[in-house]
């Protein structure tokens, strides 16, 4: 099973995206996080992403396709795999059709996680995030046991740069432009499945389950 996780910055992509991998034991591709690596890593692709990032911006076209591109060619994503943060505009998605059409593969599902703005504030500005394996916080809704450490590894928790209120708004202006777009052609393919991010967390991995389980 292929998959896209889609919805605006905030959403929670990240946190049920865990949650599915988890389940359905799939590899998991997520731009944000292959840059944030490749940053921290010193790598070319890494420090000119970031670039991007630090302002609110989507990190270009051919940025982007390179680095998934290169992920989508290793042998874990042969059967299966979950998209988180990509593709981000149509251009995006075409050029993610080609690279499935070279794999003789295609998008089994499009999981696009509904939230309002105010909320999306809401839980970026309390986000925090495990600098070592990446895990997500919230400083309300999902706190660590020990403040500023994280559960999983013991690693630090920090703000992440692009959630202040500056970038979280500029994030969401280039959403309703360039991203939200993609519903419409993920519609019209038929594969694209809606689920209310603004229920408690379980209930939306539930209802995500609830889709996944029928095209197992």
């Amino acid at each position: 099973m292929k998959i896209l996780v889609m919805g605006p910055p905030g959403a929670g992509k990240g946190s049920q995206a865990s949650r599915i991998i988890e389940k359905y034991e799939m590899p998991s591709i997520s731009t944000g996080q292959m840059f944030r690596d490749a940053y921290n890593a010193e790598e070319p692709i890494g420090i000119e992403a970031m670039k991007f990032i630090r302002d609110g911006n989507l990190v270009s076209d051919d940025i982007t396709n390179k680095i998934v591109r290169l992920r989508l060619h290793k042998e874990d994503t042969t059967t299966s795999f979950l998209l988180d943060g990509y593709p981000r505009t149509v251009a995006q998605a075409a050029a993610l059709d080609e690279m499935l059409v070279e794999m003789e593969s295609n998008l089994d599902a499009v999981i696009n996680i509904l939230s309002s703005h105010d909320v999306l504030f809401e839980r970026m500005e309390q986000r925090r995030v495990c600098k070592k394996c990446g895990r997500t916080y919230h400083l309300r809704f999902k706190k660590p046991s020990v403040d500023g450490v994280c559960d999983k590894c013991d690693g630090e928790l920090y703000q992440r740069e692009d959630d202040s209120h500056e970038s979280v708004k500029r994030r969401l202006e280039i959403y309703e432009t360039k991203t939200k777009p993609l519903l419409d052609y993920y519609s019209e393919k038929g594969i694209l499945y809606h689920v209310n991010g603004m229920q408690d967390f379980d209930k939306v991995t539930d209802d995500i389950f609830l889709v996944l389980d029928e095209l197992v």
